[in-house]
């Protein structure tokens, strides 16, 4: 296909969303090996960013139509769109076969909702970093699949936390309560949250468009339009996603989601019960690993505005449930942008060794 030096041919679809916009620096930022960047938006309001040739030097703009999957390597989805570029059409991946770019969804359901069975071809859920601590058994053992999922940064961030608690003492149940920020909406909920604020603080009427309702100063637990049907969405998706990622290994956590009036960075609120009474330090010492940054209890908690623009889950000291013996609670923030572009190039790098140089 080409040599090693000149780096892998790379397309980002929706590179004009915020989660777009942070994949393409987390790229640039860890260096990686690209010699060709194409982009694709259709979002009115956006600028469309032309094709990157690093060899060159040199911008040009290219047709969708121009671009055909064999002509890639990899294919990152940061957004759901109207038209996706055509080089995604699966008749593509299934035409082509191991010529076809691998295509990485961080898009929270660009690649389809129905079974992969279904549509002649395999995705596959990945977080490399947990994958690597904890292996996740034959499910994705020398697969053969060019669609991979990005697991969600919820997803990531409870994952990560029972996983390491399981490796140490069994658990009984759990519960999450997910606190998500309007950035999850996309620039829209931004600019709906900054509009609410400021004309709430002028005595002026709120737009209430995407949220449906009030979110400046107040939380929804059922947001209306737009919104709601994000929120909607997005819970049913994490259910699935825990279900397939932690596949038994720990029990299912309960969860609800929450609209909060926070531009960037989730928060997660963790109740977890264990089979017999443990310490919060045991639990504590449990939790230590990579990409998670405990906070001692001497220390300030953590908060969703300090988590953005950190590529760690900062977790807060574990506190033990008074009225519960088994019972411990756990308070944890990253920013979702960063970590789900951040766990995207993670897959990339994990697939590269099966794209022949």
């Amino acid at each position: 296909m080409k040599t090693s030096e000149q780096g892998f041919r790379v397309a980002v679809a929706g590179a004009s969303s915020l989660l777009g916009k942070e994949l393409l620096n987390v790229l640039e930022e860890h260096h990686f090996p690209f010699s060709r960047l194409l982009t694709f938006s259709d979002d009115d309001d956006e600028l469309e960013l032309p094709i990157l040739d690093l060899r060159e030097g040199s911008h040009a703009s290219v047709i969708d139509e121009h671009v055909t999957a064999a002509e890639l390597d990899f294919a990152f989805i940061a957004a759901r769109s109207r038209q996706m570029p055509s080089f995604l059409d699966p008749a593509q991946a299934s035409d082509r076969g191991r010529s076809a770019c691998f295509i990485i969804d961080l898009s929270n359901g660009a690649l389809g909702e129905e079974p992969a069975e279904a549509q002649g071809r395999r995705k596959v859920l990945s977080v490399p970093f947990l994958d690597h601590c904890f292996p996740p058994g034959k499910r994705q053992e020398n697969s053969e699949s060019r669609n991979y999922v990005s697991a969600h940064p919820a997803t990531i961030v409870i994952s990560s936390l029972l996983l390491r608690l399981a490796a140490r003492f069994p658990l009984k149940g759990a519960v999450a309560h997910i606190f998500t920020p309007a950035s999850e909406v996309g620039s829209h909920g931004i600019e709906e949250l900054q509009k609410q604020t400021v004309n709430l603080l002028s005595f002026q009427k709120v737009p209430r468009k995407v949220f449906g309702a009030q979110l400046a100063f107040n939380l929804l637990s059922r947001p209306g339009g737009r919104g709601g049907s994000e929120l909607l969405g997005l819970e049913s998706s994490l259910r699935s996603q825990l279900k397939e990622y932690l596949r038994g290994r720990v029990p299912l956590p309960a969860l609800h989601l929450f609209q909060v009036p926070v531009f960037y960075s989730l928060g997660v609120s963790l109740f977890v019960e264990t089979v017999e009474p443990e310490g919060a330090e045991k639990a504590a010492e449990a939790l230590q690993g990579k990409r998670i940054q405990m906070r001692r209890r001497s220390q300030d908690s953590p908060t969703q505005v300090e988590a953005a623009g950190s590529e760690n889950i900062l977790v807060d000291s574990v506190t033990a449930d008074p009225d519960h013996p088994t019972g411990l609670w756990i308070w944890a923030v990253a920013d979702n942008l960063r970590l789900a572009a951040l766990n995207a190039v993670e897959v990339a790098e994990s697939l590269r060794h099966r794209i022949a140089l």
